[in-house]
């Protein structure tokens, strides 16, 4: 079993929300020795955390607060953990509103507690939250108005923005390509150096489940303003969005003249300055993060009589590619009218459970809305789609082969390993019309006997020889 290592100043830490940035971070600062206590307004979650329960699927995460001890504890109070801490992180959802701007409410209450809270010595608060620029200002100011006795400096906020995967969540916050602190003096800075030591010196043991890469040194530390650091976390997000779209404009021309986009982008990401990650045409982004703060820095813009039309560009295409995907269906099967539809993957991306702005929602709508029967199956995320999406119409299968029976088609949406390691060839005898839609372009080969179509590949509707398993998993899907 792993250990954490032995800090000479361990620091207090109060982690608000326990979503999965908040547990993410209170999970890794617990096990870097310092004293940890989460904290949600949500009574149930926080019985569930001190009954050792996850109130969300990430994988090893559960492994490593159970290393943590008594150094992690959870409480809804918010005088129980604000005022003896030394750091306080705010890790609250900013949901998008209707116009694309960011819901700052549950912020701005986080904020005000927080502040109520603060006990007169030098505390920092870190916002964790991925939030506009200039959000780290508002904080401050409200820190001043709620805040009993307020002193300047007393107080510091500092943003450090999160850039985790989820699925690969524990990975990233072990061994993350930068840590971007900012602030508007040195004091929030100094202190937020001093907590994440064990990470930027890289001395800690490795948790035995999730193993230092070979080759990984350690972080680069991007010290800079408040502002910047808030402008860092959406253009970051807004690139590699724009890398998926670009990704699926192309893809679509490939279609058109006979090219593979595979192999393009394989050709082209084999450029440094380019890179493969990313890369990747399907169905579209999905998650929390791309959609959201894409929209919030077009938002901003406006504010600012500033048009931003290469973002706008890239959310016009990614919203094409989930039309795309019906598109294709209804090329084999015409008319959905009475059709029995399996979809494969709910979740936005393998290894979560995560369904906000998963791109299988609104193909299941689009499928009810054509008059479609929809038999679905994820392995993680079904329990969370009976809470989250029980305004639409589905059938639930108990494994991915008990949908495909009886189906005139299947549309593979999330990339799980499951799915890509599926005898497919047998799988598909068993649906009334082998029709299967690989919208991730997760499976390769033919498909003797039935009707393959792929994302700016060339469709294969024949037999063809097969010299061992006919369809396996690229090795990049798992990425």
């Amino acid at each position: 079993m792993s250990h954490p290592p032995t800090l000479h100043s361990p620091l207090k830490v109060a982690v608000v929300g326990t979503g999965y940035v908040g547990l993410g971070t209170a999970a890794l600062l617990a096990y870097f020795g310092h004293q940890v206590v989460g904290l949600d307004i949500d009574q149930d979650k926080v019985a569930m955390l001190r009954r050792g329960e996850l109130p969300i699927y990430e994988p090893g995460l559960g492994e490593l607060m159970a290393v943590c001890g008594d150094r992690l504890r959870w409480t809804d109070d918010y005088a129980s953990a604000i005022p003896d801490a030394d750091v306080i992180f705010i890790c609250v959802g900013t949901p998008p509103l209707p116009g694309g701007q960011p819901d700052l409410r549950y912020l701005a209450a986080a904020a005000q507690d927080v502040a109520r809270n603060l006990n007169g010595k030098m505390q920092v608060v870190v916002n964790k939250s991925t939030v506009p620029v200039g959000t780290g200002d508002w904080v401050t100011r409200i820190i001043e108005e709620h805040a009993p006795d307020y002193k300047a400096h007393q107080y510091n906020v500092v943003s450090n923005p999160e850039f985790l995967r989820e699925g690969t969540a524990l990975f990233d916050s072990l061994y993350p390509d930068r840590l971007v602190l900012g602030g508007n003096n040195e004091h929030g800075v100094a202190r937020l150096l001093e907590l994440y030591a064990p990470l930027i010196e890289q001395d800690f043991e490795a948790p035995a489940h999730v193993p230092r890469p070979a080759g990984y040194t350690r972080p680069e530390v991007v010290a800079t303003s408040l502002s910047s650091a808030e402008m860092i976390k959406y253009a970051a997000n807004a690139f590699l969005a724009l890398k998926i779209s670009f990704a699926n404009e192309i893809a679509g021309l490939c279609e058109r003249v006979d090219a593979d986009i595979e192999e393009v982008v394989r050709g082209i990401g084999s450029d440094t300055r380019i890179g493969r990650q990313f890369l990747s045409a399907g169905a579209g982004w999905g998650g929390s993060c791309f959609g959201k703060d894409t929209s919030a820095l077009i938002s901003t813009g406006e504010e600012y009589g500033y048009d931003m039309p290469i973002l706008r560009a890239a959310v016009t295409i990614n919203l094409r590619q989930r039309q795309l995907i019906v598109a294709k269906l209804q090329k084999h099967l015409h008319r959905l009218q009475g059709k029995r539809v399996a979809v494969l993957g709910m979740a936005f991306k393998p290894n979560t459970d995560d369904l906000r702005d998963a791109p299988a929602h609104d193909t299941i709508a689009r499928l009810n809305e054509l008059g479609a029967t929809v038999v679905a199956h994820d392995p993680v995320a079904m329990e969370r789609a009976r809470r989250e999406w029980g305004h639409l119409k589905y059938v639930e299968a108990e494994s991915a082969g008990a949908a495909l029976v009886g189906a005139d088609a299947v549309i593979l949406m999330t990339e799980w390993k499951q799915y890509a390691e599926l005898d497919w060839n047998e799988a598909v005898k068993t649906m009334r019309q082998p029709v299967v839609i690989d919208a991730r372009n997760v499976l390769r080969g033919g498909l003797p006997g039935g009707t393959l179509e792929r994302i700016g590949r060339r469709g294969q509707s024949q037999p063809q020889p097969q010299s061992g398993p006919a369809l396996h998993l690229k090795p990049e899907a798992t990425k």
